[in-house]
Order: C-alpha cells, then structure tokens, then sequence
C-alpha cells in the first residue's frame, strides 16, 4: 500500500509538471502562433494576387511584342519596292537589303521574306536563301491572306512571330511576310518588367509579418497577458462563481442595455430565463434602478434600500471604469430579510450570552458573600442569605412554572430576571399574566424575539431615566428612583398581548412615527435600530400588530397583538 500510494503521488506530480511544460509552451508559441498565422494568410493572399498580375503583365507584354512583330511585318509587305521586286529574275537582291536595315532597326530576331511557295528571298543568314521557310503556319496567309501572330519554332529557334501575305497590285498573293522575336528574348523582357512586381510582393510580406507581429503584441496586451485556454477557463469560472453566489448581479453597458444576469437576480426579479432581458434596456426591466445615475456620474453607491417587486433588498452599486471612462455599471443586491434573520438570530445569541453572563454575575457575587460570611463565623447570616435567593429563585420558578406553560418562553424570562437585577432594574412581571397553551416552534422564536427585544429597549430605557423627575410629578421631590419594567402578557381571547412598560424619559413625540423604521434608533452608535423594527416586521407577519403609548410607570408603553395559531393546538383527553 505505501508503495502504491508514492507511485500515485509521482504520477500526479509528473502530470503536473507536463501540464507546466504544455502552458509554458502555449505561453511562449501565443505570439508566434499569430504572427505566422495572420503573416501566412496575408503572404497567401500577396503571392496569389501578385502572380496573378505579373502573369497578365506577361501575357500583356508577349501580345506587345507580337503586335510588334505584326506591325514590322505589314510595313515590309507594304513596300513597294519589295513588292515590285516579286517580278524580278533576282527578288532577294532588291529584298534582301531592305529586309535586313528594317531588321536592325527594328530589333527584331529576324526578318523574312518569301514567295508564295515559301522559299525565302530574305533571311538574317543569307546562305539559308532560297530555301523553304520552316514553321509549317504560313497557310493563313499564303492561302486565306490573313495577318496573324503566331507562336512556333523556326530554323533560328522559338519565336513570336508575325505573319502577312505579300499582294501585287493586282490584289494577288505573290509572297509571305514573317517577323520574329525570340522567346527567350521575350522571357527576359517579362522578367524584366515583372521583377519590380515581386520585389513589391516581397517587401509586403516583409511588412505583413511585421504588422502580424506587432497585432500578436497587442492582442496579448489587450487580453491582459493571458493565453487563450486560460481566458476560456477564467470564463467558465466567472460564469459558476456569478451563477452560484447568493447575490443578484445585474451588469449593464455604457448605453444602460443589461449585459449580464446571474440565477440569484433573476429570482429576485421573477424572470424566466436570461435571453429575455440581454440587450434591454435597464429602465424597463428594474423601473426604479439607478444604475444610469452611476453612469452618468461614475460614483458608487452603497448600502441603498429598494424594492423589487414586493421583495425588500439592499443594493450596492459600482462603475466598471476603463481607462478613466465608464464603460458600464454592476449592481448587487440581496434580500433585506435575510440580513433581518441574521441579526435576528445574532440577537438571540447575543442574548443567550448575556444571561450567561448575567447569571454568572450575580452568582459570583453571592458565592463571595457566602464565602466571606463563612470566613467571619457567620454561619446563621450565609444559611439566611441562601434561604433567601433559594426562596426568591423557587418563587420566580413557581410563577413561572404556574402561569407559562411554554419552557422556552420560562428560560427566556428567567434570564431577562437574570439581566434586569444585574442592571439594577425591577423587572416586574405581572401576576395576571398567563401562557396557558405551549407556543409551535415558529411561536417559540416570534415570542422570544419580541419579549426579549421590547424588555431590552424597557430596560436601557429605564436604566436612561436614572435621576431624572418621574413624568407624572409623583416622586418629583424624592430624587433619584429605580427603574423599574413591568411586563404583562397572557393568551386569554382569541390573540396574544404582551405589554411592556417602563419609567424611563419616553419617546419624544417627534420620533413616534420612526420609532419602528429600520436603521432608527435613539441609542448611540453604530449598528442600531435593528430591535423594534424586526418585532413590528413579526408582528405583521403573524397577523398581529404593535403599539406604542404612554406608560403608567411614566415612560413608554408598548403593546403587542400577536395570531393565536403561534400556540399550539390544546390536548383533548379521551374519556
């Protein structure tokens, strides 16, 4: 097994270390796989079209020469003199000279001359004079009179040659005209002429390859140095991270047209399928975005509230920014009541720890009196002391145990006990108070949130009011008093009510109506106004409802009506 297990690890190290060597490959072979790329397809493409041309500059050049040679010959044939030498005893003395000075002048090859039987009476060499002319393609003129170009092989070698028939004044045949440029002549004249040409081509795909170069260097500059595979898995990856993240991404262009929505944005907009919304216009599919406010001024915007739909959110919006310019704006958004429910359940541990801690207090506390009554002898003062917590505790858990039928609800007052006498507040709850039936889980957590939030508040509130004359001028001359809560709750009827009062200052008039807004709240610091909005948001949710008024204690009063169906269904026993 060890040894399996080592042969494992080298194989999955060697497999490592080829795909290193493979992507340092494609790494370095990027540029040169462009170049040669855009280079051979534009060399292809110069070479095709420069062949092209130099060959019908060829072909051009060659019709040239043999319009050349077609015009020497009709000048010759229009002679008179060489005419008139056809009836002569010695036509090749009178023709022969003529023949050879329009030779020379003209350049060409050679100039013949024969009768209508095609035996020379000019040649460039004389002692081939008075023999048959070779190329077998005199029929055209001797026999139909036509003047013609054409490409054969003669006694001096290959040639381009023009022929024209010789007529007397009579408009008779007597002879045969043939001009000749030699094609290896005519081969140098078009690679002479055509040279240029492929210098040109050459010099282009000197430059297309540079150009080619220089795109590959830009290409690997504008795709920020990355290799092709490399793009396409960061795309994949880009594509299952927005795809998988709890928040709604929303992406939009410069023009405010949607670029991208992930699978989270769409619920939240309740949309089908992304294809539907690609290319529109943000307005229409989010009528109160504010993504083209961040276009237009390329400012960020956090932390912003809006709905959609009917569903609360919290908003973050970002410019894409490129070079100093917006090129787009990204918002993401994520449910309000998700971070409610998390600050929700923050709230319970915060409170969980707090009894603990509170209880640990005050225990602490006792067990050193207990212990320094001990210590001094006094033995009768430490058993009276813990006769009296024991007594005050199995008093409250009596109570408890009486009149509140739902054990979560009894540890969740018995630590708000806990905490109020550590805070030095008289937590009072009322001896009509009752909880007949146990809460369903769901009502286990509404209650707990909601008392446990409201004698928080009462609490500060209370602990505030510290010094300060009572609102109803009854202990206004007695100074400083207690603060005091008092809580009163019970499931009589068809609803749960729960009040909470307290002595401290109050809420000021002004503050009423946001008391109960999210993010309000009259405690200093950060992080606040989360309490009374959530137990208002419960309310609501439950078919219940919260009230604030003045409080008999003198400081405020709140009033919570919560469904009933958060008690559970009572028993029936079968007789």
């Amino acid at each position: 097994m060890p040894s399996t297990r080592s042969e494992s690890i080298a194989e999955v190290a060697r497999w490592r270390r080829r795909g290193r060597s493979r992507r340092g490959l494609k790494l370095r072979s990027f540029r040169l796989q462009v170049m040669l790329l855009v280079g051979a397809l534009l060399a292809g493409m110069l070479l095709a079209q420069g062949a092209y041309l130099n060959h019908r500059k060829a072909e051009i050049i060659a019709d040239q020469i043999g319009q050349r040679a077609l015009s020497v010959a009709l000048s010759v044939a229009s002679i008179p003199a060489v005419i008139d030498a056809f009836d002569d005893d010695d036509p090749s003395a009178t023709i022969q000279p003529i023949a050879e000075r329009i030779r020379r002048e003209t350049g060409a090859r050679y100039v013949v001359v024969g009768d209508d039987e095609g035996i020379r009476y000019a040649h460039p060499l004389e002692e081939r004079l008075g023999l048959p002319m070779v190329g077998g393609d005199n029929d055209r003129a001797l026999i139909h009179g036509q003047s013609y170009v054409s490409e054969a092989t003669g006694s001096l070698g290959e040639a381009i040659r023009g022929k024209t028939p010789v007529f007397d004044a009579d408009g008779n045949i007597v002879g045969i005209v043939s001009v000749g440029f030699m094609l290896d002549r005519v081969e140098l004249d078009v690679v002479e002429h055509t040279s240029l040409g492929w210098l040109l081509v050459a010099l282009m795909i000197v430059f297309g390859f540079a150009g080619a170069y220089g795109l590959s260097r830009h290409l690997k500059r504008v795709i920020l140095g990355l290799e092709p595979h490399e793009i396409a898995r960061l795309a994949m990856e880009k594509e299952a991270i927005l795809q998988s993240i709890h928040e709604g991404i929303l992406a939009v262009n410069h023009e405010g047209e949607i670029t991208l929505l992930n699978q989270q944005g769409r619920r939240f907009l309740d949309l089908p399928s992304e294809r539907e919304v690609l290319g529109q216009p943000v307005q229409d599919v989010v009528p109160n975005s504010r993504l083209m406010e961040v276009l237009d001024s390329g400012e960020r915007q956090f932390d912003q509230e809006m709905w959609l739909g009917d569903h609360p959110v919290v908003v973050n919006r970002v410019p894409v920014m490129h070079e100093g310019e917006v090129e787009g704006a990204v918002a993401t958004f994520r449910s309000r009541r998700e971070i409610v429910d998390l600050s929700q359940a923050l709230s319970a541990v915060t409170r969980d720890v707090d009894m603990l801690r509170a209880q640990a207090h005050e225990f602490s506390n006792k067990l050193y009196t207990i212990s320094g009554l001990l210590q001094l002898d006094r033995v009768k003062e430490a058993l009276a002391l813990i006769h009296q917590e024991s007594e005050r505790a199995q008093a409250q858990m009596a109570f408890l145990m009486g009149h509140v039928a739902d054990p979560v609800l009894s540890g969740t007052l018995m630590g708000k006990l806990t905490r109020a006498r550590e805070l030095g507040v008289l937590l009072e709850i009322d001896e009509q108070s009752s909880l007949s039936v146990p809460l369903t889980l769901h009502g286990q957590e509404v209650l707990m949130t909601v008392i446990g939030n409201l004698l928080d508040n009462a609490c500060y509130a209370a602990v505030q009011g510290i010094g300060t004359p009572s609102a109803t001028g009854l202990d206004a001359d007695a100074g400083p008093r207690q603060p005091r809560v008092r809580l009163f709750f019970t499931d009589l009827g068809e609803q749960l009510l729960i009040e909470v009062e307290d002595n401290g200052p109050g809420v000021p008039p002004e503050q009423i109506e946001s008391i109960f807004s999210e993010g309000f709240s009259t405690k200093p610091g950060k992080h606040r106004g989360i309490g009374l909005a959530l137990v208002s948001r419960l309310c609501q949710e439950n078919g219940g409802a919260i009230t604030l008024e003045d409080s008999e204690l003198g400081g405020a009063g709140f009033t919570v009506v919560l469904d009933k169906t958060l008690c559970r269904e009572p028993s029936v026993s079968n007789v």
